[in-house]
């Protein structure tokens, strides 16, 4: 457990003092971070970066991880915070949201900023998957639980602390695994307590950048954590939320 009790600690004091850092001196002014929420307050995304650099660099530092783990948990978190942050910020005046809506663009010819993190956050989390798992069908599960649980937690970024709240909850099982798994769950962990406070008082908010990155590192912990069994009753279950998510949580 030490090793887990690290890695949430390195993530939490990570998040902690990158949004102290960038609520000084946002990157391009505070205007660009600037958002209004479903209740019409006034709040920032600079939690979304935050967290996503707590997630990074404790995944990067976590002690007792596996060459192949640690580059799968560094390519899928990197990724799908990247993506996500170009998403949050030359996506920000599409008012397309979702698979469908996205999907439909892409058939007309049209790659929207959603239909690039579609593409580039399931890239990645195959790539991860590959570099988690040996044998073929294992490695496409474990790429859909990443990428599908990247999706998940954005899913749920709708209203203060739903995602956060739902990171921990979920990072939770992992923790009592002890390893690897332990490790790999303390992270996302660590980082969705970081910024609970901020999220749930309504002042900051994860937005793409934060919720894909949590969400991809949640989804190495689970990924590496399971067999095939696990690996497709997980990949079955964030499938499903994506299915049921476009329907129940429009934002």
């Amino acid at each position: 457990m030490l090793s887990a009790t690290s890695a949430l600690v390195t993530a939490a004091t990570t998040t902690r003092t990158a949004l102290a850092g960038l609520r000084r001196r946002p990157p391009g002014g505070a205007a660009l971070w600037s958002r209004t929420n479903f209740a019409g307050r006034s709040l920032d995304l600079l939690g979304g970066p935050a967290s996503a650099a707590g997630t990074l660099v404790a995944v990067a530092t976590a002690p007792g991880l596996r060459g192949r783990t640690r580059a799968a948990a560094v390519l899928a978190t990197a990724a799908a915070g990247g993506i996500g942050a170009y998403d949050d910020l030359a996506g920000r005046a599409d008012a397309r949201r979702g698979f469908r809506a996205h999907l439909a663009a892409l058939r007309e010819g049209e790659l929207t900023t959603g239909g690039v993190k579609l593409l580039g956050i399931g890239a990645a989390g195959l790539a991860a998957g590959a570099l988690l798992k040996d044998r073929p069908l294992d490695r496409l599960l474990a790429g859909v639980v990443i990428a599908g649980s990247a999706h998940a937690v954005n899913l749920l970024d709708v209203r203060p602390a739903r995602a956060t709240v739902a990171t921990l909850a979920l990072a939770a099982p992992g923790l009592l695994r002890g390893g690897e798994g332990a490790a790999l769950a303390a992270v996302p962990a660590g980082a969705a307590a970081a910024l609970l406070p901020e999220d749930a008082a309504e002042q900051t908010m994860l937005g793409d950048t934060g919720a894909h990155a949590l969400g991809a590192s949640l989804g190495v912990a689970i990924a590496a954590a399971n067999a095939r069994a696990g690996l497709a009753l997980h990949a079955a279950a964030v499938v499903a939320a994506a299915v049921y998510g476009e329907r129940a949580l429009p934002g």
